[in-house]
């Protein structure tokens, strides 16, 4: 049997999916894809990149790989509230290998299928390990949600629960042996908070997703925003399995400094508050003077922020 060579194998596992976006005018296939963009709507548009043995173990199981690389771009869509349209993907492979491309295409075009994305284009290359998805998405005009515009006075607000995906790249590293599924299945397969960022627009001031820990993430918007924040250790929002490793080893700054949740922090002024239509949980409150200060058990704790950052 001969290899596969680029054009095939592309045909083979990325361009089989059963949803189409009636905005692709035009998909795979041509040297160029062609989108509509309505009216009274602005592109919102985002790329990551992940590198083995830098983002992913090399024994990570593809599937749950393909789901992950979407998650983390239909995530930031979701902290700017956009609607997600389409995708490009990048590959750079060091073989071809078909087991693995069949399991990864299942879990990246599964995830992509669910949110009606299209995946519209991109390339394959020979090289290490490296996979690059660009998304785009839709929102109305001037009303995307940025890191700037947080106000002195507005609550801070997150969904889920904070720490999982960091206590599950632990465990994966056998640095802790607790048995925590839900804490592995957060770090390898995230859900990205997408129909909760359609639900804050027009009442969330500013928002991020916090993929290099909390504070590091907040640290962005109190950044961009000009203003500061304080925090209350006891408001966050921690599993049973987060709760146990920090009862164990008594590294409670775990959660706010592990990357990889993918969950929403946002801010939202007390008048609307009673808008929020979405699980989330109030961990703070903006400040006009600057910094970021947290608070456990009423004392001014400190920390500095160890977020992901590369050439550190």
């Amino acid at each position: 049997m001969q290899p596969l060579t680029e054009f095939p194998l592309i045909q083979r596992f990325f361009n089989q999916q059963r949803v189409k976006n009636p905005l692709t005018s035009l998909g795979i296939g041509d040297d160029c894809a062609l989108l509509s963009v309505p009216d009274g709507y602005q592109l919102a548009i985002t790329t990551d990149t992940m590198v083995e043995n830098v983002h992913f173990f090399a024994d990570a199981d593809p599937e749950q790989l393909g789901h992950k690389l979407l998650a983390v771009n239909l995530s930031d869509l979701a902290s700017m509230g956009a609607q997600p349209l389409s995708v490009t993907l990048a590959l750079t492979l060091p073989k071809v290998n078909e087991e693995w491309l069949t399991a990864f295409s299942k879990g990246f075009l599964g995830l992509a299928e669910q949110y009606s994305v299209d995946l519209i284009g991109g390339d394959t290359t020979s090289g290490p390990l490296t996979l690059t998805v660009q998304a785009l998405g839709l929102v109305p005009n001037g009303k995307g949600l940025r890191r700037s515009t947080a106000q002195p006075g507005d609550f801070i607000y997150m969904t889920g629960c904070l720490g999982d995906a960091g206590l599950g790249l632990k465990i994966k590293q056998g640095d802790v042996l607790l048995n925590s599924e839900t804490a592995l299945a957060r770090f390898n397969h995230p859900n990205p908070q997408v129909e909760a960022g359609l639900a804050l627009l027009d009442i969330a001031n500013a928002c991020i997703d916090i993929s290099d820990g909390l504070f590091s993430d907040l640290g962005h918007i109190l950044e961009q925003s000009q203003v500061g924040a304080s925090l209350d250790w006891e408001s966050l929002p921690l599993s049973e399995g987060v709760k146990s490793y920090i009862n164990e080893t008594g590294d409670w700054a775990l959660p706010l400094n592990a990357g990889d949740d993918y969950e929403l922090c946002f801010t939202v002024s007390p008048e609307k508050v009673k808008l929020l239509t979405i699980p989330c949980t109030k961990i703070g409150v903006i400040e006009a003077i600057l910094g970021l200060r947290l608070y456990k058990s009423g004392q001014l704790q400190s920390l500095t922020s160890k977020g992901y950052e590369h050439f550190s």
